[in-house]
C-alpha cells in the first residue's frame, strides 16, 4: 500500500462522485464505508468488509457485499493507495470468495448435512492470474469427482453436479435489483456445445492430455484452483502439466496462436487508428497483445524452464528478461505499458458498471473518463496513451515478425530439376526421385495431409542446405533415413521452415558427424535445442550444470529424475557435437564440456541413488562411497561416443554394518549400491540411454567384486 494523505483521498472520492455514476450510487448507499476510508484509508475501510457477509438471502447478501467492494476498491485504485497489482490481486481475491460462498449455498440448498467437495473451480484468464479487473467475466472450468461430490440417495452424480453448478452460476450471475455479483462464462470448457457445464475430472483429463487445442494450451498458462474443493483442482491441473508445458516445442500450435492474435487484429484493429472508440484490450498495440507477447515465449521455453511459469503477466515478463528470452528493456517498457492500460481500462468500467474496453467517441464522455483518471480532459488523455499504444504495438510487430510466406518448390519435373542443380544438385535425378516419394506420402512421417503441408513449407530452405553441404547427394540419402524413422514429421518440419539456420545445422551434422545425426535420428526434437543461441556459448562446468539443473530436479521422483538427466545430458551432449560441427568452439574446451557434464551426471545420479538406497538399508557409520574416474573421463578428454572408466572405492571398516531398516554388512551394502549407481547411469529408460559404463580397471578385474575398501 502507498501513503497518500487525506486531500489525496477526498480527490478520489470527489473525482468518482463526477464522473463514475454507478460508484456514486454506491457512496451514497455506504456512507460508514466512505466515512472510515476518508478517516483511515482503504484497507481499514477494507477491514470491516473482507469477508463474506452471512445472511439467509445468500442472492442479496453477496451482491450487497460486492457493491461496498467494488467501491473501496475503486475509492484505493484513484487514490494511488493501490497500485493496478495490488487492486487486481484483491479483485481476484474478492472473486474467490464469492464463488466460494456461492457454491457453498448450492451444496447447502442440495444436501444440507454435507460439506461442500467434490467440485473445483478452475480459474482461467485474469482470474487464473490474479489479474481480474472491475467488470469482467470470470471463465472458469468447473470440474468434479463422481467418488466423492456429495448427493442425494437417488441423484446420478453428473447430474447432481450440473444442478449444484447451475446453482452457484446462477447465484453469482443472476441480475437483480442490486446488481449481480460476477458474470460467469462457461464457455472455455470442452466442445461447450455438447458437454455439461460440469465435466467429471477423469473426462477432462482425458481430453486435455489427447485432444486439446493450441489456444486453450496457452488458456491454461493462467490457471489455478481457485474455489471449491482445491485438492481436487490441484490435482487436476498437476495431471495436465505435460500438456500446459511440453518440453517438445510444438511449432504448429505455436503458429496456431500467432494466426488466432493475426484474427484478434484483423477483426478489432484493421484500420481502426488510434483515438476515440479505441479498444484497449483488443486493438494493436493493447492488453492483449501484450499478454500475448509473454504467453508465446512462455510456451516456446516454459517447458523446459519451470521458472518462466507465472501466471501473472508482469511477473511473467520479469521472468523472460531475467532467463534472458527477451530483453530487459523491452519487459520494463511493456509491464508499465499493461499497467497504464489495465489503469484506464478500469476506469472505463467504473462508470457504468459495463464490460467494456473502448474509449469513449463522444468528447464530452471521453473527457468524463480523462477527469475520473485525473488528466485535464479526453485530449490530455490520448495524447498520453498514444505512444504507450504504438510501442506496445511495435514490440508485438517484432514478434510476430511479419511472418514471410516462403514460395514453396515447383511441382512440375522439368523446373524442380533446374532449382535442384542450381542449389548444387547435378544430376538432380536421385533427389527428384526422392522428393516426388515425399510428395506422395511413401515415408510413414508424411501420410496426413498437415506432415505435407509442413514438408513444402521447409523443402525450399531444405533444398538450399542440403545443396550446400560438402557431399549434398549423400547427405540427402542421410536425411531421408532420418525422415523415415520419425513417427511424424510435422513438428521438425516446421521447426526447420522456421528456423532456417537450424536446417543449415542440420544438414552440416548429417553430413560430417554420423553420431549426432544417428542421435538426431533417436530424437529428432534435439535439434530444438540450437534455436537458444546460448546452446552455442562456453561449455559449463559442473558447478554451473548442478544449479541449472537442480529446482527442476528437486521435485521429481527418483524414475522421472532418471528421465531428466538423459534429456538434459542428452540436450547438451548435443549441443557441444552441434558446436564442433560449426567449428564455434575449440575441440580440447569441447572436451573439457563433455567431461563436466558426465561429472555432474554422476554426482546428480549418486546423490539420488544414495538416498533411495539409505532409505532402505541406512548408512554404514564413518563410510561412504567412493568414485575414481580413469581413461578419458579422468583425462578430462572426453567425446560424445567415449564410455565411461569407472572404479568404485569404500571407506571405513568392511566388518561394520549399515544402520537401516534392513541392515547390510559394509561390503554387500557398497557392492549393491555401486551396481545401482552404474545403472542410474547405464541402463536405457524411456528417455534413452545416458553412458556406457566399464569397471573392468577395478582392482582385481573383471571377475573380483566391484566395489573394495580403499585400504586393500
Amino acid at each position: 500500500m502507498t501513503f497518500v494523505d487525506a486531500s489525496s483521498r477526498q480527490s478520489a472520492l470527489d473525482r468518482l462522485s463526477a464522473h463514475a455514476p454507478f460508484l456514486a450510487r454506491l457512496a451514497e448507499l455506504n456512507p460508514g464505508d466512505v466515512a472510515r476510508y476518508l478517516s483511515e484509508g482503504t484497507d481499514a475501510a477494507l477491514a470491516d468488509v473482507s469477508a463474506p457477509p452471512v445472511g439467509d438471502d445468500i442472492m442479496r447478501t453477496l451482491r450487497l457485499w460486492r457493491g461496498r467492494m467494488a467501491l473501496l476498491l475503486a475509492l484505493g485504485d484513484l487514490s494511488g493507495e493501490h497500485d493496478v497489482a495490488t487492486t487486481t490481486r484483491l479483485l481476484s481475491d474478492f472473486a474467490d470468495r464469492a464463488c466460494d460462498a456461492a457454491l457453498a449455498a448450492a451444496f447447502a440448498e442440495r444436501v444440507p448435512d454435507e460439506e461442500p467437495r467434490g467440485l473445483a473451480v478452475i480459474a482461467l484468464g485474469k482470474l487464473g492470474s490474479y489479474e481480474l479487473n472491475y467488470s469482467s467475466d470470470i471463465d472458469p472450468i468447473l470440474i468434479f469427482d463422481p467418488e466423492t461430490l456429495p448427493r442425494r440417495s437417488r441423484d446420478d452424480p453428473g447430474e447432481a453436479a450440473v444442478r449444484i453448478a447451475r446453482r452457484m452460476t446462477e447465484i453469482l450471475s443472476a441480475r437483480t435489483g442490486d446488481g449481480h455479483v460476477l458474470r460467469v462464462d462457461l464457455r472455455l470448457r470442452p466442445h461447450p456445445e455438447v458437454t455439461p457445464i460440469v465435466l467429471p475430472v477423469d473426462a477432462a483429463i482425458s481430453y486435455y492430455e489427447s485432444e486439446a487445442l493450441a489456444w486453450e494450451q496457452a488458456a491454461f498458462i493462467r490457471s489455478r484452483a481457485s474455489a471449491g474443493d482445491r485438492t481436487l483442482g490441484e490435482e487436476f491441473l498437476s495431471a495436465i502439466q505435460p500438456f500446459i508445458w511440453r518440453r517438445s516445442l510444438d511449432f504448429r500450435q505455436l503458429k496456431e496462436i500467432g494466426a488466432m492474435s493475426d484474427r484478434i487484429r484483423d477483426h478489432f484493429a484493421q484500420g481502426q487508428a488510434f483515438g476515440p472508440g479505441f479498444d484497449l484490450k483488443r486493438g494493436r498495440g493493447g492488453i492483449r497483445e501484450i499478454e500475448f507477447f509473454a504467453q508465446v515465449h512462455q510456451l516456446i521455453y516454459g517447458g523446459r524452464d519451470p521458472s518462466l511459469r507465472s501466471p501473472a503477466t508482469v511477473d511473467a515478463l520479469a521472468a523472460l528478461a531475467a532467463a534472458g528470452r527477451i530483453e530487459l528493456a523491452d519487459a520494463n517498457r511493456l509491464s508499465g505499458h499493461y499497467a497504464t492500460l489495465r489503469r484506464i481500462e478500469h476506469r472505463l468500467q467504473m462508470i457504468e458498471d459495463q464490460q467494456t474496453h473502448c474509449l469513449p467517441t463522444q468528447e464530452a464522455a471521453l473527457d468524463g473518463v480523462a477527469r475520473l483518471d485525473g488528466e485535464a480532459d479526453g485530449a490530455a488523455l490520448l495524447a498520453m496513451l498514444e505512444p504507450v499504444v504504438n510501442d506496445v504495438g511495435s514490440c508485438y510487430d517484432r514478434l510476430v515478425a511479419e511472418r514471410a510466406v516462403t514460395a514453396g518448390l515447383p511441382r512440375d519435373e522439368d523446373s524442380l530439376a533446374a532449382q535442384l542443380i542450381a542449389a548444387g544438385f547435378d544430376p538432380p535425378e536421385a533427389p527428384l526421385r526422392t522428393i516426388a516419394e515425399w510428395r506422395g506420402g511413401k515415408l510413414r512421417a508424411l501420410r496426413s495431409p498437415a506432415a505435407l503441408d509442413a514438408l513444402e513449407t521447409m523443402l525450399p530452405e531444405l533444398v538450399k542446405a542440403l545443396g550446400a553441404a560438402p557431399d549434398p547427394q549423400a547427405t540427402l540419402v542421410r536425411f531421408d533415413k532420418l525422415v523415415a524413422g520419425l513417427p511424424s514429421a510435422i513438428n521438425f518440419f516446421h521447426l526447420l521452415g522456421a528456423q532456417p539456420a537450424l536446417a543449415r545445422i542440420a544438414t552440416r551434422i548429417l553430413s560430417l558427424a554420423p553420431t549426432l545425426a544417428d542421435a538426431l535420428g533417436t530424437r529428432a526434437q534435439l535439434i530444438e535445442g540450437l534455436i537458444d543461441q546460448r546452446a552455442f556459448d562456453a561449455p559449463a562446468n559442473k558447478e554451473q550444470l548442478a544449479a541449472e539443473w537442480g529446482p527442476g530436479l528437486a521435485v521429481l521422483d527418483y524414475e522421472r529424475l532418471l528421465d531428466r538427466v538423459r534429456d538434459h545430458v542428452g540436450e547438451r551432449r548435443f549441443a557441444y557435437g552441434a558446436q564442433l560441427v560449426a567449428g564455434a568452439t575449440d575441440p580440447l574446451a569441447i572436451a573439457c564440456g563433455y567431461s563436466e557434464l558426465a561429472e555432474a551426471a554422476l554426482q546428480v545420479l549418486a546423490d539420488a541413488t544414495v538416498a533411495e538406497f539409505v532409505a532402505v538399508h541406512g548408512r554404514v557409520p564413518d563410510s561412504e562411497l567412493v568414485v575414481l574416474a580413469l581413461g578419458r573421463l579422468g583425462g578430462r578428454a572426453l567425446t560424445h561416443a567415449s564410455d565411461l572408466d569407472l572404479i568404485y572405492l569404500f571407506t571405513g571398516d568392511h566388518l561394520a554394518e549399515s544402520d537401516g531398516p534392513r541392515p547390510l554388512g559394509a561390503t554387500t551394502y557398497y557392492n549393491r549400491l555401486a551396481q545401482r549407481v552404474t545403472g542410474a547411469m547405464s541402463v536405457p529408460t524411456a528417455a534413452g540411454k545416458l553412458y556406457d559404463v566399464d569397471t573392468r580397471l577395478r582392482p582385481q578385474g573383471a571377475q573380483g567384486p566391484l566395489v573394495v575398501t580403499v585400504d586393500s
